[in-house]
This record gives structure tokens, sequence and C-alpha cells, in this order.
């Protein structure tokens, strides 16, 4: 099997029975059958999908591609996180390490009721199972401050640097002894800006939330349900993303061919999959985009910030592509399509020559010139 590049990590948090393993199993089921792509269970509680890209697709017919590899995302099930985690209850600290190695949180949120499936705190409230699981990271991450507090006093006594951040880590410290969450604490200067990340902070990991509901409620997209309200609500403040999703339905998805799966969608009154909207939230709120590469050989998407340049671009594909890089021979990949060949688009003046400025955009199929 050849080696998979992983685009983004994203952590699966969530109590007992909110539908937690489900939408992990159907997510990375559903994603390992999509696009011919080598999925690999490096362990039970890791899968890694493809990114559904129709984009690669129509490329690679067009350019009688042999090989399409799409971007790729590694999902982590973090199972074991329950109150009490951050003390060792569960399977806790053995998980909150396992998390800290993420890109954003996909907190699953239980929005719906149903007798059969017990409750771990016997009644159906998002807004408290958020806050038990943000306490458990809260609680992680003070641990994590009191530690390197301690290192950092060492040695602040004859260090104006040193002693600078230990204010920062107590300040810090107290902002999450309130409850609240790191990705909301606001910095005073460029040097507390370099500090924050360094920490790696659970709380603060982008998160979306999906607020897990019934069938009936995904037509709407969860309007009329006051638990995804609630949510919503939540994620507003907090600058994190909500996405709708039943994970009982995932399930039925993830069993099905690619044309039933079309068809099952419809049916239900759905464009798009659970799969595919985490992964549009994911994008969104990590502000990435995906530049393409075709040809007969491979197609491919690469993903990379919004606001990357030309050269930093070229660089994902190869630290000499960077390097060496001489410009970039640019078709928006509406344009390329409208025009049904690169020889077309490049004769309506389509096809730009660009250079080491050009910040690449989200759909630019690219052609890269270097040399070294």
């Amino acid at each position: 099997m050849r080696e998979v590049k992983i685009d983004m990590k994203l952590g699966i948090v969530g109590l007992p029975n909110v539908g937690k393993s489900t939408l992990f199993n159907s997510l990375t089921k559903a994603g390992a059958e999509s696009a011919n792509y080598p999925f690999c269970t490096i362990d039970p509680n890791v899968g890694v999908v493809a990114v559904p890209d129709k984009r690669l697709d129509v490329l690679g017919e067009m350019y009688h591609t042999r090989r399409i590899v799409p971007a790729a995302i590694e999902f982590v099930d973090i199972a074991g996180l329950v109150k009490g985690a951050s003390k060792g209850e569960g399977l806790g600290n053995q998980f909150l390490a396992n998390i800290r190695e993420v890109d954003a949180i996909v907190h699953v949120v239980r929005c719906f009721e149903d007798g059969n499936i017990v409750h771990v705190d016997g009644s159906i409230d998002p807004l408290r199972d958020i806050e038990t699981i943000n306490l458990e990271l809260i609680f992680s991450d003070i641990e994590i401050l009191e530690r390197r507090a301690a290192k950092t006093a060492r040695g602040a006594r004859n260090d104006k640097t040193l002693a600078k951040e230990l204010n920062f880590l107590n300040r810090l410290k107290e902002w999450l002894e309130e409850g609240k969450m790191a990705i909301n604490f606001e910095t005073e200067d460029e040097e507390e800006e370099a500090w924050l990340p360094t920490y790696n902070l659970l709380t603060g990991k982008p998160v979306i939330f999906a607020a897990n509901v019934q069938e009936g409620d995904l037509a709407d997209d969860g309007i009329s349900n006051s638990y995804v309200q609630q949510v919503r609500g939540f994620a507003a403040e907090n600058r994190s993303e909500v996405f709708v999703i039943c994970a009982q339905i995932e399930q039925e998805i993830a069993e099905l061919e690619e044309d039933e799966k079309k068809m099952f969608l419809e049916d239900l009154g759905l464009e798009e999959s659970g799969l595919e909207k985490l992964i549009k939230a994911s994008y969104s709120l990590l502000g990435l985009i995906s530049y393409l590469t075709a040809g007969e050989t491979e197609t491919r998407a690469w993903t990379i910030q919004k606001g990357t340049k030309a050269p930093q671009a070229a660089g994902k594909i190869h630290s000499d592509f960077e390097r060496g890089f001489i410009r970039a021979e640019v078709v928006n990949y509406q344009d390329l399509l409208d025009c049904g060949a690169y020889s077309a688009a490049k004769e309506k003046g389509l096809v730009g020559l660009e250079g080491k400025d050009y910040v690449v955009k989200d759909g630019d199929v690219i052609l890269f010139r270097f040399n070294v």
C-alpha cells in the first residue's frame, strides 16, 4: 500500500451513548470506500478517509489520468472521555494525550430523545454535555500550565522574558479556572501570541460540533430542533462550527454503493452526506483550501492554508519545487471545464503565468515551473 499523506487530523470526542462511535465507524467506512483510496486502520481508533472532491474525477477523465489522489483526513476516535477523565477516570489521560495531536476537535453532541438509548446523566441536555467535556479539557490544560509555570519560575528571577512568560502563564491559568476556553483568551502582544500555540492546549483547538439528531430533523438542518439551536448558540459565542448529522443514517449510507448513496440522500431531501458536511466545516474552521494538479500520470488535490503564495504551495509537493520556483501556470477549474481542454483554455488567454507573489485560490489547477 502506498504512503498516505495526511492533510488534516481530527479527533472525535463525545460522552458515552451520544453516537460518537457509530459516527466514527460510518465516516471511516464511507470514506475508505470512496475514490479507490487505500484505507488503513492504524489501530481500531484511527481511520484515514479520502476527501470527496468531484473536481478530481472530472479532471481525471479530461487528462486520462492513471491515478487519482484525493486529500486525506485522519480521524481519531477519542474514547474514554467521561466526567473525571483528567483525573484518570474512564480511559482518561491516555486519550487526553491522543487528542493533543489533532488539528481540530469534532465534538458529537446528542440532540435526540430515545428511551432505548440511556444517557449517562439520565436526560438530554446538550449544553451540560458540552460543559462536561470542556471541563475535562480545561482541567487537563491547567495541569499542563502548572508544570510549565513551575519550570519557567526557576529562571524567572534573572530573566525578564521568563518573568513575563510566567505572568502570562498565570493569567492564562486564571482564565481557564473561570471555566473559559483558551481559544477565547486575548493575548496582549506578539510575544504572548507566539507563546500560546507552543503549550498545545486542548481548549485552544478549534471545535466543530456534530449535532446528532434523528432522521426527521435532517431535512430542515435541525432548525425545528431546540437542542440543535442551543448548540448553534453556544458555537456562535465560541468561534466554533456546527453541522447537523444523523449517525444512524450515516451508518446506512456507509453500506451503500456510490450511485445508491446518491439516491438514498435524494430520498431524504439531502444534497450531501455527513462526511461532506464535516469536511466543509473543517476546511472552513481551519482556513484551508485545495488546489489541483492534473496530468496523465496523476491528478491530485493539495490542501493548503488560505493566503498561501505560489512557491509555498509548490513546496507542498516537494521542497525542490519551492526552492527552484520559477513561475506557476494557473487556470481556474471552472474555466478549464468550460473550455474542455488545457490547450483551449490557453488559446482563450485563461491560463495565467504567475510569479512568487501570487496567492493561490481554491480550485486553481496549477502547473509549476522550477529549476534546481
